[in-house]
């Protein structure tokens, strides 16, 4: 199983409603959605999860965002969400932990039903006191701490994506994981990973220099690897629009010229598309796109359709 994790910004809800409606994913695939901000898009991705009977876990004790600021969040969390029964109710081992499991079992949710995020050793005292009964998932970095406390259900979780300052930097071509073909072997039972946005939160976007289409991939031994699609014309700011054509165009001849067509999906096509066309979706879209992309595909391998 594949958790992706998402900070629950708009085009990021986006892409979940989208995969969800277009039944591009299956139960395969959990995304785990720490929301940053009570949004439309939240209740209408959450709703398109319902409406396709697939699974997908909210975190109630945020870290980021304009709901650390809330004193009552895990209650309308809960109120809201946790309900319905394709949401798994997800916590993160912090200080809120405790405070969250209890108002959790309030409502007759063991912790066998939880998902924990357990993001370092430093929070194994917190999560040994809070877990006496294992969760139902546990996502955790490798760590040999960890391995010795957490032993059962326990997800490979890291950050895959060496996120760069300058868009400009990132290289052509590089290793993005193994986790999928290796997580067996160390007794997971799934991995996860931040997709292709990465683990630091940004609150706001600025117009790039550069702009970069990340596009992961599976190689011929079925590594995945990622792509970095950069535009040329990086001395301003000027012209997102171009710089996104010339970011795309190398992305097109990527695709046909090597014989890539196993890599599709709808995301990806509709990239294609926008070459074709000579369209400019806007940046967020953009990343809506390759998140997309990343999700359908990893859930074709899973699924054993690639």
């Amino acid at each position: 199983m594949y958790f992706p994790y998402f900070r629950g910004r708009q085009y990021e809800l986006l892409a979940l409603k989208e995969l969800a409606a277009k039944s591009l994913i299956s139960s395969f695939v959990v995304p785990v959605i720490e929301p940053v901000k009570i949004i439309p898009a939240l209740n209408n991705s959450l709703a398109a999860f319902q409406a396709a009977s697939l699974p997908v876990a909210l975190v109630l004790n945020p870290n980021v965002g304009d709901l650390t600021d809330e004193p009552q969040i895990i209650n309308q969390l809960l109120e809201r969400y946790v309900s319905t029964p394709n949401v798994i109710p997800a916590i993160l081992t912090n200080e809120s932990a405790e405070e969250c499991l209890t108002k959790l079992n309030d409502t007759g949710i063991d912790a066998d039903k939880v998902l924990s995020v357990l993001n370092s050793a430093d929070s194994l005292p917190t999560y040994q006191d809070l877990f006496r009964q294992s969760p139902q998932y546990t996502l955790c970095p490798y760590d040999r701490y960890i391995r010795r406390v957490v032993k059962e259900n326990s997800v490979l979780f890291e950050n895959r994506f060496n996120k760069k300052s300058r868009n400009a930097d990132y290289p052509e071509d590089e290793l993005f994981s193994n986790d999928h073909i290796d997580y067996r072997e160390d007794d997971y039972i799934g991995f996860g990973d931040y997709s292709i946005i990465g683990s630091d939160y940004i609150e706001s976007g600025f117009a790039p220099y550069a702009v970069a289409i990340h596009i992961v991939y599976f190689a011929k031994d079925n590594s995945l690897r990622i792509r970095h699609f950069v535009s040329d014309s990086n001395d301003d700011i000027s012209d997102v629009a171009g710089k996104f054509y010339e970011a795309v165009s190398k992305l097109y001849k990527w695709y046909t010229t090597e014989n890539q067509d196993r890599q599709l999906t709808t995301g990806l096509q509709t990239l294609l598309d926008h070459f074709i066309n000579k369209t400019y979706p806007g940046l967020p879209t953009l990343k809506k796109l390759s998140i997309m992309h990343h999700l359908e595909l990893m859930n074709k391998y899973l699924t054993g359709r690639f």
